[in-house]
């Protein structure tokens, strides 16, 4: 090798460690640090849990493992849905570990504690797992962004299909913290705008394990419609219970409003055959989806539900946002994820509005009979796709402090 080439060598190795170098100085501590947060062991470990901290690391392996030249690194908790536990742990990440984002964010309760933190301590958070509206109405902060679905599809969706197919007559068991009482308030305003009535209610303490007099109570109401604005194994509870008393034998028709893959899953098509539900995703949509979903089984044993696929998406999202701005700064971050919209297996015509939720299509579905099933995770038949402008809160009725109307 010449002189000429050598010197040519070593100025394009300075200049590649120089661009690294440079890559990694806007990336606090030279690595880029995601917590995930979630019910680990509770009533929402299986619809998020274990299973959504490896649709995480799903995706940070797919990315490469790092962003610029940077690490990208994982730590996990388990918030035991208590608000004190979450929002005490993400305090304890901001000061002692210096995370740059917030991932998975299941109950409600929890969500609002935390992102208070991220707000008060300039962080970013993505929420996949929580349903409350409120998480992006009038608890929006400009440290966040709601990602899997909400409360006000889910009324939009089940109960409205519901009331249209006859089910006018409604009583509602509500899981009683922030989340049930999202939906809740949701539902009544759906039913009652398409000439249905709420003709009783009840609330249960979160988690429950008996559900024996809430179902008497709405066995007594005679409403045609027991709307369950619970989720997680209070659902499969509820349900169970419903069954054992016979509640849908003596004509009453349960109407799970947030209702999951592995709900439907444990509970088995006998127990659930026709029920309509409202969901994000659904793993055999098409062949993306599918793709995604075999490889995911192949590591956990089990079908993904539509928060382990958004923790996937979100997280993707994030890392090419830090990638193109090339720092981990909150603020910088997540304007350029409100900037790219989001179409991948999980999501389409999405987009992040300035209230920080993450709007994009949703789907009405129903639970296939036992018959029409042909294997064990073959659950849903998509009736009709809600058009991602449609299925979320307007922001012309947002409360959003974000938002200018």
């Amino acid at each position: 090798m010449t002189f000429a080439k050598k010197t040519l060598t070593a100025s394009i190795a300075i200049a590649a460690a120089m661009a690294v170098s440079t890559a990694n100085a806007d990336i606090s501590d030279g690595e880029v640090r995601i917590g995930y947060l979630a019910d680990m062991s509770g009533t929402y470990r299986d619809l998020a849990g274990p299973g959504g901290q490896t649709a995480l690391e799903m995706a940070v392996a797919d990315f490469g493992g790092s962003v610029n030249g940077a690490p990208i690194v994982v730590f996990s908790a388990d918030d035991r849905n208590s608000a004190d536990v979450g929002a005490n742990t993400v305090r304890e990440w901001i000061d002692q570990r210096n995370v740059d984002m917030v991932a998975g964010l299941v109950a409600s309760s929890v969500t609002i504690a935390v992102t208070r933190v991220l707000e008060e301590n300039n962080g970013l958070g993505i929420v996949s797992g929580s349903a409350a509206s409120s998480v992006t109405n009038e608890h929006c902060t400009p440290n966040h962004v709601h990602w899997v679905y909400d409360t006000y599809p889910l009324a939009n969706g089940t109960a409205r299909a519901v009331v249209e197919q006859g089910g006018d007559s409604w009583f509602l068991l509500t899981a009683d913290y922030a989340f049930g009482h999202a939906l809740e308030a949701d539902v009544i305003k759906v039913v009652e705008e398409n000439g249905g009535e709420i003709v009783g209610n009840v609330r249960h303490p979160f988690p429950t394990s008996d559900f024996s007099s809430y179902i008497l109570q709405a066995q007594g109401s005679g409403a045609q419609i027991v709307g369950l604005a619970n989720a997680g194994s209070d659902t499969v509870n509820a349900i169970t219970t419903a069954s054992q008393f016979g509640l849908t034998q003596s004509g009453q028709q349960l109407a799970g409003l947030l209702v999951f893959l592995n709900d439907i899953h444990a509970l088995g098509l006998d127990a659930t055959q026709n029920l309509l539900l409202t969901t994000g995703w659904y793993w055999d949509m098409d062949d993306e989806s599918r793709e995604w979903a075999e490889r995911y089984y192949e590591q956990v044993g089990r079908m993904p539900t539509m928060v382990q696929a958004g923790i996937y998406s979100s997280t993707m999202h994030y890392l090419k946002a830090v990638e193109a701005a090339g720092t981990d700064d909150p603020e910088t971050v997540r304007a350029k994820m409100a900037e790219e919209p989001i179409n991948d297996f999980f999501a389409r015509n999405g987009r992040i509005r300035e209230d920080g939720r993450m709007v994009h299509d949703m789907y009405l579905a129903q639970v296939k009979k036992p018959e029409a099933s042909t294997g064990e995770w073959d659950l849903y038949e998509i009736l009709s796709t809600i058009p991602a402008e449609e299925a979320y809160r307007p922001l012309s009725e947002s409360q959003c402090k974000l938002v200018q109307n």
